[in-house]
């Protein structure tokens, strides 16, 4: 059977409207539901197995956000090759970059999973595990870590259909997983001896559920990565795998960088005693939420910045860029108003009535609205990302972190105590979008670099079809 020749998106702005929002809709669903399916294994753990089930996943968190990190470096390169290969009406290319991505996918996870079930026990002592729950922690740091090779291959499969434009097989198989976790997480960690190593149980079913709705869902619409479809051009390329983690590598680091922030303002907050840790924790769930439609339009700008890269369109460039710091300008802020007036009532789902509470909602009230800031800087890196310049936004982002949202947070916090601390993350984004902007106006300006036409990625005579 012959595979269907993507289509490449409409340069109109209207066009590009209507695409951004079928894009955008099961994009922030995604992440509602990757969300609730972490949220349900906390509250599974915290249920049955109490402050000790909680405890011995907590200890864990530093590795799962360095894991997160990788996991989000892979799917960024692999959703903009996908996206440059289908803007080119390249059907072959879209295999060769999806053969290498699962490939690269499997790759870093065995890696993960042999070095981690050999290192876990000194992982876990490294980290100061208490020693009451560390024999538990090293069974549930092993079997998680186990279980990485089926989450790097799902996630790069899911990467791979955004990267095509299809948003919706993605919000479909990450339900399949989210159902398969709730009804096994709590028979698996309550029902049988593995206790919270349950989990990674439950992850690796949720996983494969995933995967077998994407696969289903491939096969039924004709996918170029369906499988059985162009078996002769499933073959890896080193050439697609070594652009794929320059594009990934510096992702990976601005989320790790971000993730190390994280702790640091965690060890800020913590000085001012349990009740302020408690509504610092409270808060980011609810920010975590707010949060959705930025991290959405990032993807979403990517996916149509790669068509037209791949469609040998870089013109189209800026009108996308416009179009999704306008969508961001309503989506987002919806969201923040949203958070100002639900925060009290959401946060008692966490939290008693009382001055924690308030505290919260002060957390939450401050840092809301700077999801409008990281939305704009979003869409314009993921422009960048698929014109090829992704190191130097990274970097442009590790600076704003390093260099002005830790000093500013620990000179603030003297100044003015615990609220002082959470005006950083207003700043640091404010920061990254003066610094993206800058750098998104000399290359369009200076370089001319969305002015050039491109070349797609495999495409035949050096010029992509249709271009």
């Amino acid at each position: 059977m012959k595979a269907r020749e993507p289509t490449p998106p409409d340069a109109s702005v209207p066009t590009l409207r209507t695409r951004y929002l079928a894009l955008l809709t099961p994009l922030i669903l995604t992440h509602a539901l990757q969300s609730a399916g972490g949220l349900l294994d906390g509250f599974w753990l915290g249920r049955l197995l109490g402050v000790r089930g909680i405890a011995t996943a907590t200890s864990f968190f530093p590795v799962f956000f360095l894991l997160l990190s990788l996991i989000i470096g892979l799917g960024a390169g692999a959703t903009i090759l996908a996206g440059q290969a289908w803007g080119a009406r390249d059907a072959t290319q879209v295999r060769h970059v999806g053969a290498t991505a699962l490939l690269v996918a499997l790759g870093l996870g065995l890696a993960v999973a042999v070095t981690g079930a050999w290192s876990a026990p000194w992982l876990m002592q490294a980290l100061d595990t208490p020693p009451d729950i560390l024999p538990d922690a090293i069974r549930y740091a092993r079997a998680i870590l186990l279980v990485m090779p089926f989450v790097f291959v799902a996630w790069a499969g899911l990467s791979l259909s955004r990267g095509t434009g299809d948003a919706l097989s993605p919000m479909w198989s990450l339900l399949a997983a989210t159902l398969a976790g709730a009804v096994c997480t709590p028979l698996l960690v309550a029902g049988t001896s593995l206790g919270a190593a349950g989990v990674a149980v439950s992850t690796l079913v949720a996983q494969l559920a995933a995967l077998a709705v994407l696969l289903r869902r491939w096969r039924r619409g004709g996918h170029p990565l369906a499988l059985g479809t162009g078996r002769q051009d499933w073959k890896p390329s080193a050439a697609i795998a070594k652009r794929m983690l320059r594009i990934g590598l510096p992702a990976a680091l601005q989320m790790l960088a971000m993730a190390l922030a994280e702790i640091v303002l965690l060890g800020l907050v913590n000085r001012h005693g349990s009740a302020a840790t408690a509504a610092y924790g409270a808060a980011t769930q609810v920010l975590s939420w707010v949060q959705f439609p930025a991290m959405s339009l990032g993807i979403a700008a990517a996916i149509l910045s790669a068509h037209a890269v791949g469609a040998g369109r870089r013109d189209r460039l800026p009108a996308i860029v416009r179009t999704g710091m306008r969508l961001n300008a309503v989506v987002s802020a919806l969201f923040v108003v949203a958070a100002h007036l639900l925060a009290p009532f959401a946060l008692r789902v966490f939290l008693e009535p009382g001055p924690v509470l308030e505290q919260a909602i002060a957390i939450v009230r401050t840092v809301a609205w700077s999801a409008v800031l990281l939305g704009w800087s979003n869409v314009a890196v993921s422009a960048l990302r698929a014109s090829g310049a992704a190191l130097l936004p990274a970097l442009l982002s590790i600076a704003a972190i390093a260099a002005v949202e830790l000093p500013v947070a620990v000179v603030l916090e003297a100044r003015f105590g615990l609220a002082g601390v959470f005006w950083a993350c207003p700043v640091a984004f404010l920061t990254m979008l003066a610094l993206h902007g800058l750098y998104y106006r000399h290359k369009e300006k200076k370089d001319g670099l969305f002015r050039q036409a491109g070349v797609a990625l495999g495409a035949a005579d050096g010029r992509a079809p249709g271009a």
